[in-house]
């Protein structure tokens, strides 16, 4: 489609800023980007939308367009959401290098111009086919208004002999073609998500080609639109390298994975198959954005717990809650906590948002498919920390005993290889899994459960860990029976040299150490997480232990800190 036919539909809410004499331009596809350098997922002639979150001021406009033009786009569209009205220095900048410019009104969402120029665009290539002219029609006009992406994948099946299926980064099916052949297996699903995950993290363009069992598949990422909560994160830090955008992302992008060897197809097809991966990103965006009450329901209950609120009122919260998270059940069901934390070596990016939209993907039974079955699932996130609120229905916790609800166990199985992929050589992913509890008092202790549970995790070897609250050192169980006296000698010997020494010298002696058992003694991550040198963070330490006669190194030691910062 041409430039121009974008200022004639009123729908989009696109305003012409500079550029109109280069409106004959050919649109081949759509982007949105807040990164400060896009160009790693540029192929040319893209209509490039952003919210402008890479622009700190406008020494940063001049690059950024400038990228822009050498990568071919078609033309730039700014939101005026965040700023109002778009930047005069990237009107200047955009004229410089003739670069067309829109505005789009805030009130018109980018998703609703990625789906337009996704139709528009695909439906004049498949004009170009004149042996497929039908097919194309057929499955530009069944996107996420259509039946969402099993139809178009059916469509694939049926008129392209090509088996294709969504996949989630942890391995479960999102969707898939029913028209040709059974369904792929849940092992080669993790397998085919762990080969996207390694080669999403080398940076390399799609697709990336597999061969599984003599089998070839085609992995074709499906990015979303960059309004999710991760890429959030992602905008604020856009002055990172590109490997820590891709890090940021790399846990919570879907995949298509297509039958086929993609080395051998010819540019049309490519074509084709990109433009059904942008109306799988469509529809994912719009998924993402009906969470958005789930979690909104998710913080509020998290921070009543909390901060202590009585149980009266974190169970009115609770029974707002059930009919969202569980429609057409009556009785209010029983419930479990999930806690999760990514973290990345180095602890510049925030974890919680990328654990947030994992978890989102990961607390469904692999073999449930659709995007429904994560829609009963409530996931808040603070820090590097995600907390989902887990619905049980009562009828499956009234058992005779026996274990219910999630496993932590099968809940690693599930989703360790994969995600180790996506976390090699510098992330790590712990779980902490409560036992279900069926009334409001009983959330806080399920929190607090769930969170002891992913340090009992944290502690063991592997990028990917879990644990269960039945793993719980007898300790934890116990403190709540130590009595007061015995708690405040206990506290007093370990802790009062410090908190004597941050009162006269302003030190942080005490967080320091908090930090550091936090981070498993990982010098690394805790001086990282301190915003700290290592060497200042090891002086931290080295005052600690003189101090207290203690040996940070010795478990005992630690074990010693931690029961006096818990009792405290």
């Amino acid at each position: 489609m041409r430039l121009r036919a974008l200022l004639d539909t009123d729908a989009l809410g696109l305003r012409l800023l500079g550029g109109e004499e280069e409106l004959d331009r050919t649109v081949r596809g759509v982007m949105t980007t807040d990164l400060r350098d896009p160009s790693r997922y540029l192929a040319g002639g893209e209509l490039v939308l952003t919210g402008l979150a890479w622009r700190r001021d406008a020494s940063d406009t001049e690059p950024f367009v400038r990228i822009l033009a050498s990568a071919g786009v078609a033309a730039l569209a700014a939101g005026e959401a965040e700023l109002g009205d778009v930047p005069d220095d990237i009107v200047e900048a955009c004229a410089r290098h003739r670069l067309p410019l829109f505005a789009v009104n805030e009130s018109v969402a980018f998703a609703t111009i990625t789906e337009h120029v996704v139709r528009q665009v695909s439906g004049e290539r498949a004009g170009d086919l004149a042996a497929v002219v039908d097919r194309h029609r057929r499955l530009m006009t069944s996107g996420p208004t259509g039946g969402g992406p099993d139809v178009v994948l059916d469509l694939l099946g049926s008129d392209l002999d090509l088996r294709a299926w969504v996949l989630s980064p942890a391995g479960r099916a999102i969707a898939g073609s029913s028209a040709t052949g059974p369904a792929l297996s849940t092992a080669v699903c993790a397998r085919l998500a762990a080969e996207h995950l390694a080669a999403a993290r080398t940076g390399r363009r799609g697709p990336h080609r597999v061969q599984l069992d003599g089998t070839t598949y085609s992995l074709f990422p499906v990015r979303s639109s960059g309004r999710g909560p991760a890429s959030a994160s992602a905008a604020a830090a856009a002055s990172a390298a590109s490997l820590r955008d891709a890090r940021e992302t790399v846990l919570s992008d879907w995949f298509l994975a297509v039958e086929a060897d993609a080395g051998d197809w010819p540019e049309e097809r490519l074509d084709l198959l990109q433009g059904v991966t942008q109306l799988i990103a469509v529809e994912r965006d719009r998924r993402d954005a009906a969470r958005t009450v789930r979690r909104r329901l998710a913080q509020e209950v998290l921070e009543l717990v909390q901060t202590g609120a009585a149980p009266a009122e974190i169970a009115a919260r609770l029974r707002v809650a059930a009919p969202v998270l569980l429609p057409g059940l009556g009785a209010a069901p029983h419930w479990q906590v999930v806690v999760a934390r990514v973290e990345w070596d180095g602890g510049e990016i925030e974890g919680g948002p990328v654990a947030q939209s994992l978890l989102e993907e990961i607390l469904v039974d692999p073999l449930a498919a659709g995007p429904e079955p994560s829609d009963r699932i409530a996931v808040a996130h603070t820090g590097d920390e995600a907390i989902a609120l887990v619905p049980l229905p009562a009828v499956s916790a009234e058992h005779d005993g026996s274990e219910t609800g999630l496993l932590a166990d099968t809940l690693l199985e599930s989703v360790r290889d994969p995600l180790s992929a996506g976390l090699d050589g510098d992330g790590r992913l712990t779980l902490g899994v409560s036992a279900s509890v069926h009334s409001a008092e009983g959330l806080r202790g399920a929190l607090e459960e769930a969170r002891h549970a992913r340090r009992v995790a944290a502690a063991r070897p592997g990028r990917v860990c879990a644990a269960g609250h039945q793993e719980l050192a007898s300790h934890v169980l116990l403190l709540p029976f130590v009595p007061d006296d015995v708690r405040k000698a206990f506290t007093a010997r370990l802790l009062d040299p410090l908190r004597d020494y941050d009162r006269r010298h302003r030190a942080e002696l005490i967080p320091t150490l908090e930090a550091f058992l936090d981070c498993d003694g990982s010098w690394t991550r805790c001086a990282a997480r301190l915003h700290l040198h290592v060497n200042t963070l090891r002086y931290r330490v080295g005052r600690i232990e003189q101090l207290t006669s203690r040996d940070l190194s010795r478990l005992e030691d630690k074990l010693d800190f931690f029961l006096a910062l818990r009792m405290s």
